[in-house]
C-alpha cells in the first residue's frame, strides 16, 4: 500500500546489507516449538520501505513503545525535492517512526502504526531521556540536534516484547509492554543531570491540542494529545484531528525539578502546559510549535529510573485504571518483560515449524509476529471506548474487545484470513468492531480507519471481503446478519458521500465512490469519483463477490445470485483489442469508448500497472482465461508476465509488464498457475520470492508491510498454501518451506508434513490429504473447518504430471 503516495513524497530509503545469523544460513534447525519468540527479529522490515517498527508491544496491542527518529538524519537534501518537504525537519524518518539507516533518536513514543505509507501516524507522547540543561525549547529543535541523541546499532537490541538501546549520550533505554501499558527503565550516566522530556504534543503527524501535568509529590506525569492527520499532506480531507490519547506515567525516582515549554517559550519550575503543533500549511509539523514538559530525576540512590505508563483513548482515569489492572505499582520491569515474552510465545506457538535453516525460521516467525501487530486493541479494561460518532461505547454480547486500525485495501487479501485461522474469536471481535464503526458512522464502512477516525485512504470497498474472509475462516462470534444487511445496503443505495468527489483521488469519502455509475453502467468510468477507475471496478467486483458469499452463508439465495452476477462486471472493462498482443482490462469512458492505453502504465490503476491488474479476478480465473482466448493463450500471457525472455523469473523490479511481488496488486498472481494446470510454476515462483526478496536483515521485507499484509503472504507461502479467493476458505497449494508445520486452532489441528522440504526443493511430486492420494491443487473449505493432515512429497525437479488435469484446478465462480 501507498507506493504511489510514497513516491509522491519522495521518500529516500536506506539500503543496508544483511546482518546476524549468516553463519548458520546453511544449517538445518530442528523444532522451534519451545521458544519461537526468541527467533523474532523486529529489525526485519525497518528499511527498504518496510516501515515496521522495532519497539515493544504485544499481539494486537494498544501500546507500542518504540523509537522515533527525525527525517533529517542522515539524509542530505536532494535536488528537485520541493522545499516544503525537503525542509520538513519534524517529519519522522519513516512512517513507522524508525528507519534503520537513520542514526538519531528524538524520543520513544507510546503508539505506532505498523508498516504503513504516507508520512506515518500515531507516534504519540514521545519520552526522551536527556543528559544536560534545559535552556531552550524543544519546539525549536525539530531535528533533535540538541534534545535527541545519536546511537549505534551495535548498542541496540530488539526482541519480541522488548527493546534496548544505549544512546551516545550515555543513557541506556529499555522498553517493554503489556496490552495497554508500558514499562521503561532508563539508566543515566553518573555525575550528569538526569532529565526526562515528555514531548506531549509531538505525534508523528503533529497535533491540534496537547496537555501535560507534572505532580512532583506523587512522581506522576499525565496528559493527552489530540491528533490524526493520516495522509493529511495529500489533501485536506484528512488534515484534521480525530482522536485524543491520554496517558499517566508513574516514576520510581523523585523529581528534583520540573519545567514545561509552549512553542518557543521555556518555563522552568512550572508543571503544566498546553498547546498542539498544528498541521502547518501543508499537513506537516511546523517548527517552533507545540508543548511538553520535563522532569529532572534524582539518581543519587540508583542510576536506573523506572517508569510505568498507562494509556487510554477515553480518559486519564481510564489510563490509570488500565495501568492498575495490567501493570500495578510494585511490578518490576523484568516481570513485565518476561510476561511480554510469554505472551508472544503463546501466540506464535499456534504455528509450530520444524526444519528449515535458522534464517528461514527467523524470517518465518518474524513474519508471523508482524502479521499479529496490524490491528490495535482500542477498548479499555472496562470495555469502554470512544466511537466514530464522538460518543462513549461499551463492548457488549460475545464481543470481548473493540479494535481499531483497519487498512482494508491491504489486509483483506490474506492477513485477516491468517488471523481468523489462528485466533477466530479475536478475528470475530474485529469483524464486530468494523460493524460497530459503521453503525456509529451512519451505516457507512470506511476502507481505512485509524483510532476514532475515518480516513478513506485507498480505493474500493474492502469491508465486504474483510468480513467475508473472517467468517469463512472461522470468526463467527459477531452479528453476521447485521453486518451482511449493512454491507448489502451500502452496495445498493448510493449515499451523499458516494456521489461526492471530496478527497479523491486517494481519499474519496464514499464507501462506494460513484455507486450510481456502477448501478447504471456496470463499471466505474473515466471521470468518476475514483482513484483509478479500472482499479476501482476490479475492487468493486471483489466486494460484490464477497457479498454474494455472505448472502450464501446467511441463506439469501436471491442476492447470492444477483451479486455473483455483479461480480462479473469486470468483463465490461475488458478490451479484447487493447493491444496487438491481446486484450486487457483498462479504463473505459462513460460512453463506452476506450481511451488511449499502455499496459505498462498505471493510468486508471492504483499502485500497479494494467499488466499487473489484469489478473485481479481471483474468484473467476477460468472466466478470465476464457476472455484472454482460452487456456493456451492465458498460459502464454501468464508465463510472459512471470518470466523474462531468457527464462529467468521476473518477480520484482522488472518493469510494468511483469509481476511486482512487493505490493498487493500482484501477490495473488503466482497462484494462478494452479488454475492453468501448471502447479510446478506456482511452486517455483513462490519459492523464488521466499528465497530472494525475504531475508533476515533490516531490508528483508519487500515494500510496505501494510499492517502485516505482506508478512501474512510470507507465512501462507512458507506453509505451502494461500487463501486465493476472497470471502472463501479454499486454499490454493504451493509447497512448504519446512518439513513440518502444525497449526493449532480450536477443534482439530492442521498438520503439514513435507518429505524432502528444503530451500532448493519446491516441487510437489505427490500429495496426500488425510492419508488419501490427492491430485487437486487446492484444499476445500471443509479442510479449514475440520482440520486434518497434508503430506507433501517434494523434490528439486519439476514434476509436470501432478495436479495438471483440468479437474485438479481450483474452482472458479460465475453464474
Amino acid at each position: 500500500m501507498f507506493r504511489a503516495i510514497m513516491l509522491r513524497a519522495l521518500v529516500v530509503l536506506g539500503m543496508l546489507g544483511c546482518f546476524g545469523c549468516t553463519s548458520s544460513f546453511c544449517q538445518t534447525s530442528k523444532s522451534t516449538n519451545g521458544d519461537p519468540a526468541s527467533l523474532v527479529n523486529p529489525l526485519i522490515g525497518t528499511t527498504n520501505g518496510g516501515n515496521d517498527y522495532p519497539g515493544a508491544t504485544l499481539p494486537l496491542g494498544m501500546l507500542a513503545w518504540s523509537p522515533e527518529e527525525p527525517r533529517n538524519h542522515p539524509r542530505p537534501k536532494k535536488a528537485g525535492v520541493p522545499g516544503s518537504m525537503r525542509d520538513d525537519r519534524g517529519r519522522p524518518a519513516a512512517p513507522g517512526g524508525y528507519e534503520y539507516s537513520a542514526d538519531r533518536i528524538s524520543g520513544f513514543s507510546l503508539t505506532h502504526l505498523m508498516g504503513t505509507g504516507c508520512a506515518g501516524a500515531s507516534g504519540d507522547i514521545p519520552f526522551m531521556p536527556y543528559v544536560g540543561v534545559m535552556d531552550s525549547s524543544p519546539a525549536d529543535d525539530a531535528g533533535a540536534e540538541k534534545y535527541g541523541s545519536t546511537f549505534s546499532h551495535d548498542n541496540e537490541t530488539a526482541q519480541a516484547g522488548y527493546y534496548k538501546v544505549k544512546l551516545d549520550s550515555g543513557v541506556v533505554a529499555e522498553l517493554t509492554a503489556t496490552s495497554r501499558t508500558g514499562s521503561g527503565r532508563f539508566t543515566y550516566p553518573k555525575g550528569k543531570p538526569a532529565v526526562m522530556l515528555i514531548r506531549s504534543a509531538y505525534s508523528e503527524t503533529g497535533s491540534t491540542d496537547a496537555h501535560i501535568h507534572i505532580d512532583a509529590k506523587t512522581r506522576t506525569v499525565s496528559g493527552s494529545v489530540t491528533s490524526g492527520n493520516f495522509c493529511g499532506y495529500i489533501g485536506t480531507a484528512d488534515r484534521r484531528s480525530y482522536y485524543t490519547l491520554y496517558f499517566v506515567a508513574h516514576f520510581d525516582a523523585p523529581f528534583l525539578s520540573t519545567g514545561t515549554w509552549q512553542d518557543s517559550a521555556v518555563k522552568p519550575g512550572t508543571s503544566e502546559a498546553s498547546g498542539g503543533t498544528t498541521y502547518g500549511e501543508k499537513g506537516f509539523v511546523p517548527s517552533g510549535k507545540g508543548s511538553g514538559g520535563w522532569v529532572v530525576l534524582d539518581t543519587a540512590k540508583s542510576a536506573a529510573v523506572g517508569v510505568r505508563v498507562g494509556i487510554s483513548y477515553l480518559s486519564e482515569q481510564n489510563a490509570e485504571a488500565n495501568l492498575r489492572a495490567e501493570n500495578p505499582g510494585g511490578t518490576s520491569f523484568d516481570a513485565v518483560r518476561e510476561r511480554a515474552h510469554a505472551a508472544w510465545n503463546q501466540s506464535l506457538r499456534r504455528m509450530q515449524i520444524e526444519g528449515g535453516t535458522h534464517d528461514e525460521q527467523v524470517v518465518f516467525y518474524t513474519a508471523l509476529y508482524h502479521s499479529l501487530m496490524g490491528e490495535n486493541l482500542y477498548s479499555d479494561v472496562d470495555g469502554r471506548y470512544f466511537g466514530m460518532d464522538g460518543k462513549v461505547h461499551q463492548v457488549a454480547g460475545p464481543q470481548k474487545a473493540q479494535y481499531s486500525t483497519f487498512s482494508g485495501w491491504d489486509v483483506y487479501r490474506s492477513q485477516l484470513q491468517l488471523l481468523a485461522l489462528l485466533e477466530p474469536d479475536v478475528a470475530g471481535d474485529f469483524a464486530q468492531s468494523l460493524l460497530n464503526q459503521a453503525n456509529q458512522n451512519g451505516g457507512e464502512w470506511d476502507r481505512w480507519t485509524h483510532n476514532a477516525g475515518l480516513t478513506h485512504v485507498m480505493n474500493g470497498d474492502p469491508a465486504a471481503p474483510a468480513v467475508a474472509d473472517i467468517l469463512a475462516f472461522g470468526g463467527k462470534n459477531f452479528e453476521v446478519k447485521a453486518a451482511y444487511q449493512s454491507l448489502l445496503k451500502a452496495a445498493t443505495v448510493p449515499t451523499e458521500h458516494d456521489l461526492s468527489n471530496e478527497g479523491c483521488e486517494v481519499e474519496c469519502v464514499g464507501q462506494r465512490p460513484s455507486l450510481d455509475k456502477w448501478l447504471s453502467l456496470h463499471y466505474i468510468p473515466v471521470g468518476a469519483n475514483a482513484w483509478g477507475p479500472a482499479a476501482d471496478t476490479l475492487e468493486d467486483v471483489t466486494a460484490d463477490f464477497a457479498i454474494s458469499e455472505l448472502a450464501r452463508r446467511v441463506g439469501d439465495e436471491a442476492n447470492r445470485k444477483q451479486f455473483l452476477e455483479r461480480a462479473q462486471y469486470w468483463k465490461n472493462i475488458f478490451n479484447p483489442q487493447a493491444t496487438p498482443d491481446g486484450g486487457y482490462i483498462q479504463n473505459r469512458n462513460a460512453d463506452g469508448s476506450w481511451p488511449k492505453f499502455d499496459p505498462a502504465s498505471d493510468e486508471g490503476f492504483v499502485e500497479g500497472s494494467a499488466a499487473q491488474y489484469l489478473w485481479m479476478v481471483p474468484f473467476n480465473a477460468k472466466g478470465l482465461f476464457t476472455m484472454l482466448g482460452g487456456m493456451d493463450k492465458a498460459s502464454e500471457r501468464l508465463n510472459a508476465f512471470f518470466y523474462n525472455p531468457d527464462g529467468s523469473l521476473a518477480v520484482t523490479k522488472s518493469g510494468g509488464l511483469h509481476a511486482e511481488l512487493d505490493n498487493e496488486p500482484s501477490i495473488e498472481t503466482p497462484w494462478l498457475f494452479d488454475f492453468l494446470g501448471q502447479p510446478w510454476k506456482t511452486q517455483e515462483a513462490v519459492r523464488k520470492v521466499l528465497n530472494t526478496i525475504w531475508t533476515n536483515s533490516p531490508k528483508g521485507m519487500p515494500g510496505n508491510d501494510d499492517l502485516g499484509e505482506m508478512s501474512s503472504w510470507y507465512v501462507w507461502s512458507a506453509i505451502g498454501m494461500y487463501p486465493e479467493i476472497p470471502g472463501r476458505a479454499e486454499l490454493v497449494l504451493g509447497s512448504p518451506l519446512f518439513s513440518k508445520v502444525t497449526i493449532h486452532r480450536p477443534g482439530r489441528d492442521i498438520v503439514i508434513n513435507a518429505s524432502g522440504a528444503g530451500t532448493s526443493s519446491p516441487y510437489v511430486q505427490a500429495l496426500k490429504v488425510n492419508g488419501q492420494n490427492w491430485t487437486k491443487t487446492w484444499l476445500p473449505e471443509s479442510f479449514v473447518e475440520r482440520g486434518g493432515t497434508v503430506d507433501f512429497n517434494l523434490t528439486g525437479t519439476p514434476d509436470k504430471r501432478w495436479g495438471t488435469a483440468p479437474e485438479d484446478a481450483p474452482p472458479s465462480f460465475e453464474p
